[in-house]
């Protein structure tokens, strides 16, 4: 069979190529093409476009980008209908891909959305779009089929595929040593600088992660470098101060490290279950009109992170728009660095998110559940 994925970001390109790797398992004649990056690219196929091409954070820099998205989208019609798949399947990316799957429905192609929208913390209108536009929905959290359910869309729980990227790991159990002498580190404990995979990321969180360094002189921070970034990206930012990144390995780095520093979003559930206690920062544009507008018109939901979604409590702090602040980073900080009771409640608190987010398995089963979808034969 043929398929045509479309990711935009780095979490979506891991999860989407582990499909690709289930799919393959499943139909041995499978061709893709898709819209991805290296990890997808790993697993065969034709890459139309890198995310690091596509990948636009917030509203500013959408608007700073109108004639690419657009040219983008145009690229996408064209190229999907050349194809003309047996399916089309959408992985998260919200915005680029609710337009596509009314475009493929309208043209008679049929639509999987893996990883959904998270439409239940804002924009909740479009949950009417993917009722009416795409086929089959499998879903990653728990909480998603009861609300979806509420709407009239069925959906499928199928585990969470960041289950089984950290299962199948490098270097699952390595030691601290040889993850050190292998990235040429130092012997201090670690803390990781998980800022996110976009450039505006980086640009509005990673500064305020950087003020640490000079406040922990007993540990090295580490920058878990973007796998579309290149050193040169990161030096703007660090400013000749005694910090590394490492490349194409967060999960190694989160699982030494003795806490992180992580921008919202998947890194925060993936933080957890690798075992690292971690402060949630997330910070862009506005100050504190965004800030209100969060708080009014944006956000459905009590919490940010998918750790504290799942879990339906506060285990991990979060600190957003201008109470993202050094001072507070470090206030945050400074228990999990130490034996406190804080960080033992949240490690505590990560044993019961493992609990109830099941164990590895989603790709496959996802897998499986498309192809009797699509009524596959082998």
């Amino acid at each position: 069979m043929r398929y045509y994925i479309i990711v935009g970001e780095a979490s979506g390109d891991l999860h989407a190529s582990n499909l690709m790797k289930a799919i393959k398992e499943q139909d041995v004649n499978a061709e893709f093409r898709f819209w991805g990056g290296d990890l997808m690219q790993k697993q065969g196929g034709h890459l139309v476009k890198h995310y690091k091409d596509t990948a636009f954070m917030g509203a500013v820099d959408v608007l700073m980008n109108l004639r690419t998205i657009k040219r983008n989208f145009t690229l996408c019609q064209n190229d999907l209908m050349a194809y003309q798949p047996d399916v089309l399947i959408l992985v998260d990316y919200a915005g680029f891909n609710l337009r596509m799957a009314k475009f493929a429905h309208t043209n008679g192609l049929k639509v999987f959305y893996y990883i959904s929208p998270k439409v239940w913390a804002w924009n909740v209108s479009r949950v009417k779009k993917i009722k009416a536009y795409v086929h089959r929905v499998f879903v990653i959290l728990p909480f998603e089929v009861p609300f979806f359910e509420k709407y009239g869309v069925q959906s499928d729980y199928t585990g969470n595929p960041v289950l089984d990227a950290i299962e199948n790991r490098p270097h699952k159990n390595e030691p601290f040593q040889t993850f050190v002498s292998r990235n040429g580190l130092d012997q201090r404990p670690k803390v990781a600088l998980v800022a996110g995979s976009r450039k505006s990321e980086i640009a509005y969180i990673l500064p305020y992660m950087l003020e640490m360094v000079d406040k922990y002189a007993e540990f090295q921070f580490v920058v878990a470098g973007a796998p579309s970034f290149t050193a040169a990206d990161y030096e703007p930012y660090i400013k000749g101060r005694n910090v590394a990144v490492v490349f194409n390995q967060t999960y190694e780095l989160v699982q030494q490290a003795r806490a992180a520093l992580v921008t919202s979003g998947t890194a925060t559930l993936e933080t957890a279950l690798l075992n690292c206690p971690q402060v949630v920062c997330f910070k862009t544009w506005g100050g504190k009109f965004m800030d209100l507008l969060a708080k009014k018109v944006i956000l459905k939901v009590p919490y940010i992170s998918l750790v504290n979604l799942v879990l339906n409590k506060e285990a991990v702090a979060e600190l957003v728009q201008s109470n993202c602040t050094a001072d507070a980073i470090q206030r945050e900080l400074q228990p999990l660095l130490e034996e406190s009771p804080l960080r033992f409640d949240m490690l505590q608190d990560y044993a019961e998110l493992h609990r109830i987010m099941g164990g590895a398995g989603a790709s496959t089963k996802t897998a499986r559940l498309m192809l009797e979808a699509l009524d596959f034969k082998a």
